[in-house]
């Protein structure tokens, strides 16, 4: 029988919720580039807070989304993510291509449907789950809820990633664990920015930026803190459970923005001195449209900012993540150290058009290579 190619197949896309505006969103916008046809399925869909280029797009949501659940509390109903997901009859289509951290990689398929899975991350609050609640404030019947559907979440959570046909890591740093926590290899092709969209600035200001969701696990008391410290200014685009608590730490130089549109957020990153990154990240976008901007980055040394950045060209580390060593960093800071070629050049290497080639070559390789397989091992176990 002749062997089909991604061109010719039928597509499905998969999402794990869209309630959110962040850069696994932005993964899922290029991927509706590649397959226009493709229909995105997900368990819930928030228009007020997630990407304005969803809207009018083919999108199919779970029985989760009649609950109108936003992106204040869908977290509360993590133990039923699961059945959404098993929900799905996917049996029409040839490939599945899923963007996950937790659940949509979960969902059902036949065994000549081949599953590609773009792994931001295994899911935090099974693998990381003492560090997840504690940076999550998690507490009382949330807490209680989630620990005790802990046992039968991470049992689910290994067992849906072994269905998993092929498994892409947005970044090294993702790739070791899932290594580490399902014993699978993935192969890394790093998540893509639209370097088009951003240009440099002739002038600066002297502001420093955060573009973050405001949540205790992306560390942003950090910037708030060391910004007071130092008396810089500040300005902090995004929203999140974190903001009054931020608000309470912040100098009289730090003003919130809450949420803003494209067009004024890239006018923030190209007049700014310099993104401040202060959260370990699986990867992290921001520093790479810093960068796309001829802006550098001020990073916490670990996790996907090691990827991004590099020491002395395209930004500088602050070693322990600490106000101190965040504000000495920034004290010290001169922006004219910064080449705006080279930061551009750089960013330019994660542009979503080399995103899209690397991707097309990498699922008709596998694709074909599935196709390949005797029947009985289609799909692994």
């Amino acid at each position: 029988m002749a062997l089909t190619t991604v061109s010719e197949a039928k597509v499905a896309l998969l999402h794990d919720y869209l309630v959110d505006n962040g850069g696994a969103e932005r993964v899922v916008e290029v991927f509706q580039e590649i397959f226009p046809a493709a229909p995105l399925y997900t368990s819930l869909y928030a228009p007020p807070t997630t990407l304005d280029s969803f809207a009018g797009k083919s999108i199919r949501t779970s029985f989760l989304q009649r609950f109108k659940l936003n992106k204040r509390n869908y977290k509360w109903v993590l133990p039923v993510y699961p059945f959404a997901f098993g929900s799905f009859n996917l049996a029409e289509f040839d490939i599945l291509l899923s963007s996950t951290t937790s659940f949509a990689k979960g969902v059902r398929k036949k065994d000549d449907t081949c599953h590609f899975c773009f792994m931001h991350t295994p899911t935090r609050f099974i693998w990381l789950y003492d560090k997840y609640v504690e940076q999550e404030n998690f507490k009382g019947v949330k807490k209680l809820a989630l620990d005790t559907s802990l046992p039968f979440l991470r049992r689910w959570d290994y067992k849906a990633a072994q269905k998993v046909d092929y498994f892409i890591a947005n970044s090294h740093n993702c790739r070791q664990r899932i290594e580490k926590f399902y014993r699978r290899e993935a192969t890394v092709i790093h998540s893509p920015i639209d370097a088009s969209r951003f240009e440099p600035a002739a002038e600066i200001d002297d502001y420093f930026l955060v573009v973050s969701r405001l949540v205790p696990y992306k560390r942003l008391d950090l910037a708030v803190s060391a910004a007071a410290m130092t008396g810089k200014p500040l300005k902090v685009v995004g929203t999140g459970v974190d903001l009054d608590r931020l608000k309470r730490l912040a100098g009289p130089d730090t003003k919130f923005l809450g949420r803003v549109d494209d067009r004024e957020l890239t006018q923030l990153y190209r007049r700014c001195q310099a993104l401040i990154f202060p959260g370990e990240e699986d990867f992290g976008l921001t520093p790479l449209e810093a960068m796309a901007s001829g802006r550098p980055v001020i990073a916490y040394r670990a996790g996907g900012a090691l990827e991004t950045v590099i020491d002395g060209e395209t930004g500088l580390f602050f070693d322990e993540q600490t106000v101190t060593s965040l504000a000495a960093v920034m004290q010290n800071f001169i922006p004219e150290n910064f080449r705006t070629q080279r930061l551009r050049e750089w960013a330019g290497s994660f542009d979503k058009e080399q995103f899209k080639q690397k991707l097309g070559a990498f699922m008709e390789n596998k694709y074909a290579e599935f196709q390949a397989r005797p029947a009985a091992k289609a799909v692994p176990v």
